[in-house]
């Protein structure tokens, strides 16, 4: 297909080797069982210390911690490669380039060894907690509170829309450490929610996995804890472990969380587009192939249009990122354009299926499905604009 005669500038040699790596694993592994994650709705701790066994975990991570001593981008190529391989119930993504970077970039040394490299391993399982029932992108107004009680935390509220939700034994949770103070009370506590015997730990529930139109591998769950008691030294900051400074370490975050939604469009988009363009060179209609018809060709080729100028958008991104120059604006900016685009292309993609398109059997139908969900989250595409206004 064309769009592989422009090879982004990022991906180096190492970084090659890891897709092509990546994309046979998911091939020989995880495709043939896709149908059974769907049907069990979760992609179970076997699946995850697979993963860990293969290095594609915390791949990003420092050596010294577990991980594989790589960079965003080795990360951003396994998340392509799981889009082209149409596997969106796997949240590797999240669990090793969203969690694992807070507790790098804002945990002391102490909490470093504890966490990260079990995630590396799988053995721990990541998921960050910020959406409740009445807050979404609003994260200044979470409820859930921490309150001090002696060496402990005792920590209440209700998460919902948790990625990872049902494996997920290590959280990041949003709360409120001063309801009074408004982003100035947020922190972030790490919950290990599972005893030495993997046993739920008292004040925690998880609630039920969450039924959606997409997605359906992936466990998306509600959450609860009630009077749960966290050591105090779960506090995510320094070696002081200083309260209020959850909304800024957000703040620093999100940015890559944004242009990981981006990534994985792109490893979706070109797996639509590949899909569509053989099936179309193959389906008889009128006695010839529908490729034929003028309409067929002029769709395709406006489908090939978006999928390289959103990649093209999103090497532009990757590059600041890897030298450290993206900005929130950009960020922003990628996550709305490039998901927007995504729904209108697998749109376009399902319809020359004609009636098949709808059909679940068919992977164009699970990736317009699952696409859906892209503008809503990490901050839905209306916040994203609203931000990237600011910088104006």
């Amino acid at each position: 297909m064309a769009i592989e005669l422009f090879p982004s500038a990022w991906i180096t040699e190492e970084h090659r080797m890891l897709q092509e790596s990546a994309a046979r694993f998911f091939r020989e592994r995880w495709v043939p069982r896709a149908a059974e994650f769907r049907a069990a709705g979760v992609m179970g701790a076997e699946a995850w210390r697979e993963a860990g066994r293969q290095g594609l975990l915390c791949m990003s991570m420092p050596e010294a911690y577990g991980g594989a001593g790589g960079d965003f981008g080795h990360d951003a190529v396994m998340l392509m490669e799981q889009g082209r391989a149409n596997l969106s119930g796997f949240g590797g993504g999240l669990h090793s380039a969203i969690v694992a970077p807070y507790i790098l970039h804002h945990g002391n040394e102490a909490q470093k060894q504890r966490w990260l490299p079990k995630m590396a391993t799988g053995e721990l399982i990541g998921a960050i907690a910020m959406t409740e029932p009445g807050t979404g992108s609003d994260l200044q107004s979470v409820r859930t509170l921490a309150r001090r009680d002696g060496d402990h935390y005792v920590l209440s509220g209700q998460k919902v829309f948790i990625t990872n939700g049902q494996t997920a034994n290590l959280l990041i949770v949003v709360c409120k450490t001063d309801k009074a103070q408004g982003a100035k009370g947020i922190s972030l506590l790490v919950v290990e929610v599972e005893d030495a015997d993997g046993k739920l730990r008292p004040g925690y529930q998880r609630g039920r996995n969450l039924e959606k139109i997409g997605m359906k591998a992936q466990d998306t769950s509600e959450l609860f804890f009630d009077e749960l008691r966290v050591p105090v030294e779960n506090l995510l900051g320094g070696e002081n472990g200083q309260e209020g400074q959850g909304f800024i370490q957000l703040m620093q975050e999100l940015p890559q969380e944004r242009l990981i939604i981006a990534v994985s469009a792109i490893g979706a988009m070109e797996r639509a587009l590949a899909d569509t363009l053989a099936y179309t060179k193959q389906r008889m209609a009128f006695g010839q192939p529908i490729w034929n018809f003028q309409n067929t060709r002029f769709k395709l080729a406006e489908v090939q249009s978006h999928v390289l100028a959103a990649r093209t958008f999103v090497d532009a991104c990757m590059t600041a990122h890897l030298s450290g120059t993206l900005d929130p604006a950009r960020a922003a900016l990628v996550k709305a354009w490039v998901t927007d685009l995504q729904c209108k292309v697998m749109d376009e993609c399902l319809q020359l299926f004609g009636g098949y398109g709808y059909m679940m059997e068919y992977p164009i139908a699970e990736l317009y499905a699952d696409a859906r969900v892209q503008r809503i989250y990490g901050g839905t595409n209306e916040i994203m604009k609203e931000l990237a206004s600011r910088y104006m």
